[in-house]
């Protein structure tokens, strides 16, 4: 296969999701959608529609192949890694009120829309179930990380440990992951109706949540703190994929799992962690414009991530 074919099969797997995030950004230009529509969307999504699909790719898929240990220890490690990479960065290079948002947005990505809908368009079901069952180490590791750095620069509010917990624990995604696992391991057989009707409404998820994060992009947020937040959009966009995916190379992981973890680590910053430094008191814009920065080179950097990767023959 010529580099040409393989880049234009590359582009029919990342353009579907990218050409949706700059839909939801030209609607919210145009006033088609506003707030209210991003903001009970964004509920829906996270509260139901998500948990369905999570719900529904589990308990479809053969357990032996998508649920891998190994594939789960090391995403771990490896964002405790790139945690602890982009803090000591950050002692040296950044101003002490905005390290804490700095460090979140270098590591926390979106695994949960954009991670988990490449996944789906690159490789389908597995794709899909795997990509769900890590999802449960991904929301675990990127509250408490985020919380540590936040509480450790932001004198203003101090984290209850408690009730973050609970929050966790009470996660619809996490207790979609806990519901599914003994289902699937069981083989448990649900009714064909219930599937069927668990499907329209999961559909739902990905186009919703791809309109919403381009709807919540602002060009307006990028006029201040460019410079730290650029500094931050590269190490989320490329330092840490391109070390991260190097390392699982280097452990033996390949194919659909080395494509994977890939995604998850090129996914663009998180939205939830402008949430958690509003929470938090941190410094917000900063936050903002890390998300819109990532955001919008996403389409770009994961496009030739994927590309160098296929090319190599290594995914």
């Amino acid at each position: 296969m010529d580099l040409f074919t393989l880049f234009q099969q590359t582009l029919e797997t990342t353009l579907p999701v990218f050409a949706m995030v700059f839909i939801g950004l030209g609607l919210r230009k145009i006033g088609w959608i506003d707030d209210m529509f991003v903001h009970t969307a964004s509920a829906l999504v996270f509260k139901a529609t998500l948990p369905t699909l999570v719900f529904l790719s589990i308990i479809k898929a053969d357990l032996s192949t998508s649920l891998n240990p190994g594939l789960l220890i090391f995403y771990l490690f490896a964002t405790l890694a790139s945690f602890a990479l982009a803090w000591l960065w950050a002692r040296w290079r950044v101003a002490h009120e905005d390290r804490g948002v700095y460090v979140q947005g270098a590591f926390r990505g979106n695994c949960g829309i954009v991670g988990l809908a490449l996944a789906a368009n690159l490789y389908g079901d597995f794709g899909l179930s795997a990509g769900s069952v890590l999802l449960g180490v991904v929301i675990l590791s990127y509250n408490a990380l985020s919380v540590i750095v936040l509480a450790a620069y932001q004198s203003g509010q101090s984290p209850e440990w408690r009730s973050i917990l609970r929050d966790i624990l009470r996660n619809p995604l996490i207790l979609s992951v806990f519901a599914a696992i003994p289902v699937a391991w069981l083989n448990l057989k649900l009714p064909e109706w219930i599937l069927t009707s668990g499907d329209y409404f999961a559909s739902l998820t990905l186009p919703l949540a791809l309109l919403c994060i381009g709807a919540t992009v602002s060009f307006r947020a990028l006029r201040t703190d460019s410079s730290t937040a650029f500094s931050s959009a590269l190490m989320k966009m490329v330092v840490l994929p391109v070390l991260c995916t190097g390392a699982a190379w280097v452990a033996g992981f390949t194919g659909a799992e080395l494509g994977l973890l890939f995604l998850f680590f090129a996914s663009p910053t998180a939205a939830a962690s402008f949430v958690m430094a509003k929470a938090l008191g941190g410094n917000d814009r900063l936050a903002a414009n890390i998300i819109a920065i990532t955001t919008l080179m996403a389409s770009v950097t994961i496009t030739l991530g994927v590309f160098i990767l296929k090319s190599a023959g290594v995914i």
